[in-house]
């Protein structure tokens, strides 16, 4: 047998790589199945468990990641302004649906694309921002889950007021420049003032700007604390708990992720059985399901949980009321 010279070898398989490399990406993950594009507000090391329940969902509807299909992950580690970079880059590669977690990731999605599938995963009323026309036909190339902070941000202002009855001046942290903040705020304006409170405003895009909203409250020396929803939020969470415990304020949190570092109590949507459904949505839609036909899902089920370790270290007595009411109590 006649062998091709070892150069002409070398060359040959050279240019064979690289025609493979200028292969659109799709095409070469074909033998994984259909890609997902996975994009988040916030960071891996926050959202990674929650992403074990995407994963599952994608599982019970015959997908899995490695297996017969793939997913691109794209985390904005909280700022929001890379944001519609990693949108643009997903729809470039392209994707067979996009995962949209948080609102700025939402928003983001829905102006890089109107065709790729999107299922999103917001804390606000999809309607409000424009990412659908309903939430039981949402029209368009978008439906998903939500999280309703803003409602449950009235049930955290009640929560405070049996942990703190006598309060009277309540701050509350919020990112100003978050599309989820005004809606979150307006219902908490409500609460608060329905419980005779005055409600104090505090802002913090950024991780340095959380000192100085603290140091801020140093001078306003508020009863208590509401944390808002925000993913920068939940990405600094330790930074929020250790300046909270500082201050020596009663804070109500809207997730556990909170409570897990150090938090006195919170109480939210079950954050991972969303994550769960936006898997089974995506899942759907790979097999055909169209996102305007699918009708944006509601959570109905929450959490309370209760730190009663930093209860302790901050001489708070947990009312029995709201210890019996609790899912879970860390000692």
């Amino acid at each position: 047998m006649i062998r091709a010279p070892t150069t002409m070898r070398r060359r040959d398989f050279i240019a064979a790589l690289g025609g493979a490399a200028a292969l659109p990406f799709a095409a070469r993950a074909q033998d994984k199945g259909p890609v997902i594009g996975f994009l988040s507000a916030l960071s891996e090391a926050t959202v990674m468990r929650h992403v074990m329940q995407f994963r599952r969902g994608l599982g019970e509807a015959g997908f899995v990641p490695g297996q017969n299909a793939t997913v691109e992950f794209r985390w904005a580690e909280g700022r929001y302004d890379r944001l519609p970079a990693l949108a643009a880059e997903l729809v470039r590669l392209p994707v067979d649906v996009l995962v949209a977690q948080a609102p700025p990731a939402a928003l983001a999605a829905k102006a890089a694309t109107s065709t790729i599938p999107i299922v999103f995963g917001v804390g606000v009323d999809p309607i409000e921002i424009g990412l659908v026309a309903s939430f039981n036909r949402p029209g368009g190339n978008a439906t998903g889950t939500t999280l309703i902070t803003g409602p449950l941000g009235q049930k955290r202002v009640e929560i405070l007021r049996e942990l703190a009855p006598r309060a009277k001046v309540v701050a509350t942290l919020v990112n100003p420049l978050s599309p989820d903040g005004p809606p979150e705020m307006r219902d908490v304006q409500k609460a608060a003032e329905a419980n005779g409170l005055q409600l104090r405003i505090v802002h913090a895009s950024t991780a340095a700007e959380i000192d100085a909203a603290f140091t801020s409250l140093d001078g306003q020396r508020p009863d208590a604390l509401l944390v808002g929803s925000d993913p920068l939020l939940v990405i600094q969470r330790q930074k929020v708990v250790d300046r909270v415990a500082r201050a020596g304020l009663i804070a109500v949190y809207p997730f556990r992720e909170f409570t897990e570092v150090g938090g006195l109590l919170s109480y939210g949507t079950n954050v991972a059985n969303t994550y769960r459904q936006i898997g089974i949505y995506a899942g759907r839609i790979l097999k055909g399901a169209k996102p305007a036909d699918l009708p944006v899902i509601n959570p109905t089920v929450f959490e309370l949980v209760i730190n009663l370790k930093a209860a302790r270290e901050q001489g708070i007595d947990i009312p029995p009321v709201l210890h019996a009411r609790s899912d879970e109590v860390i000692e």
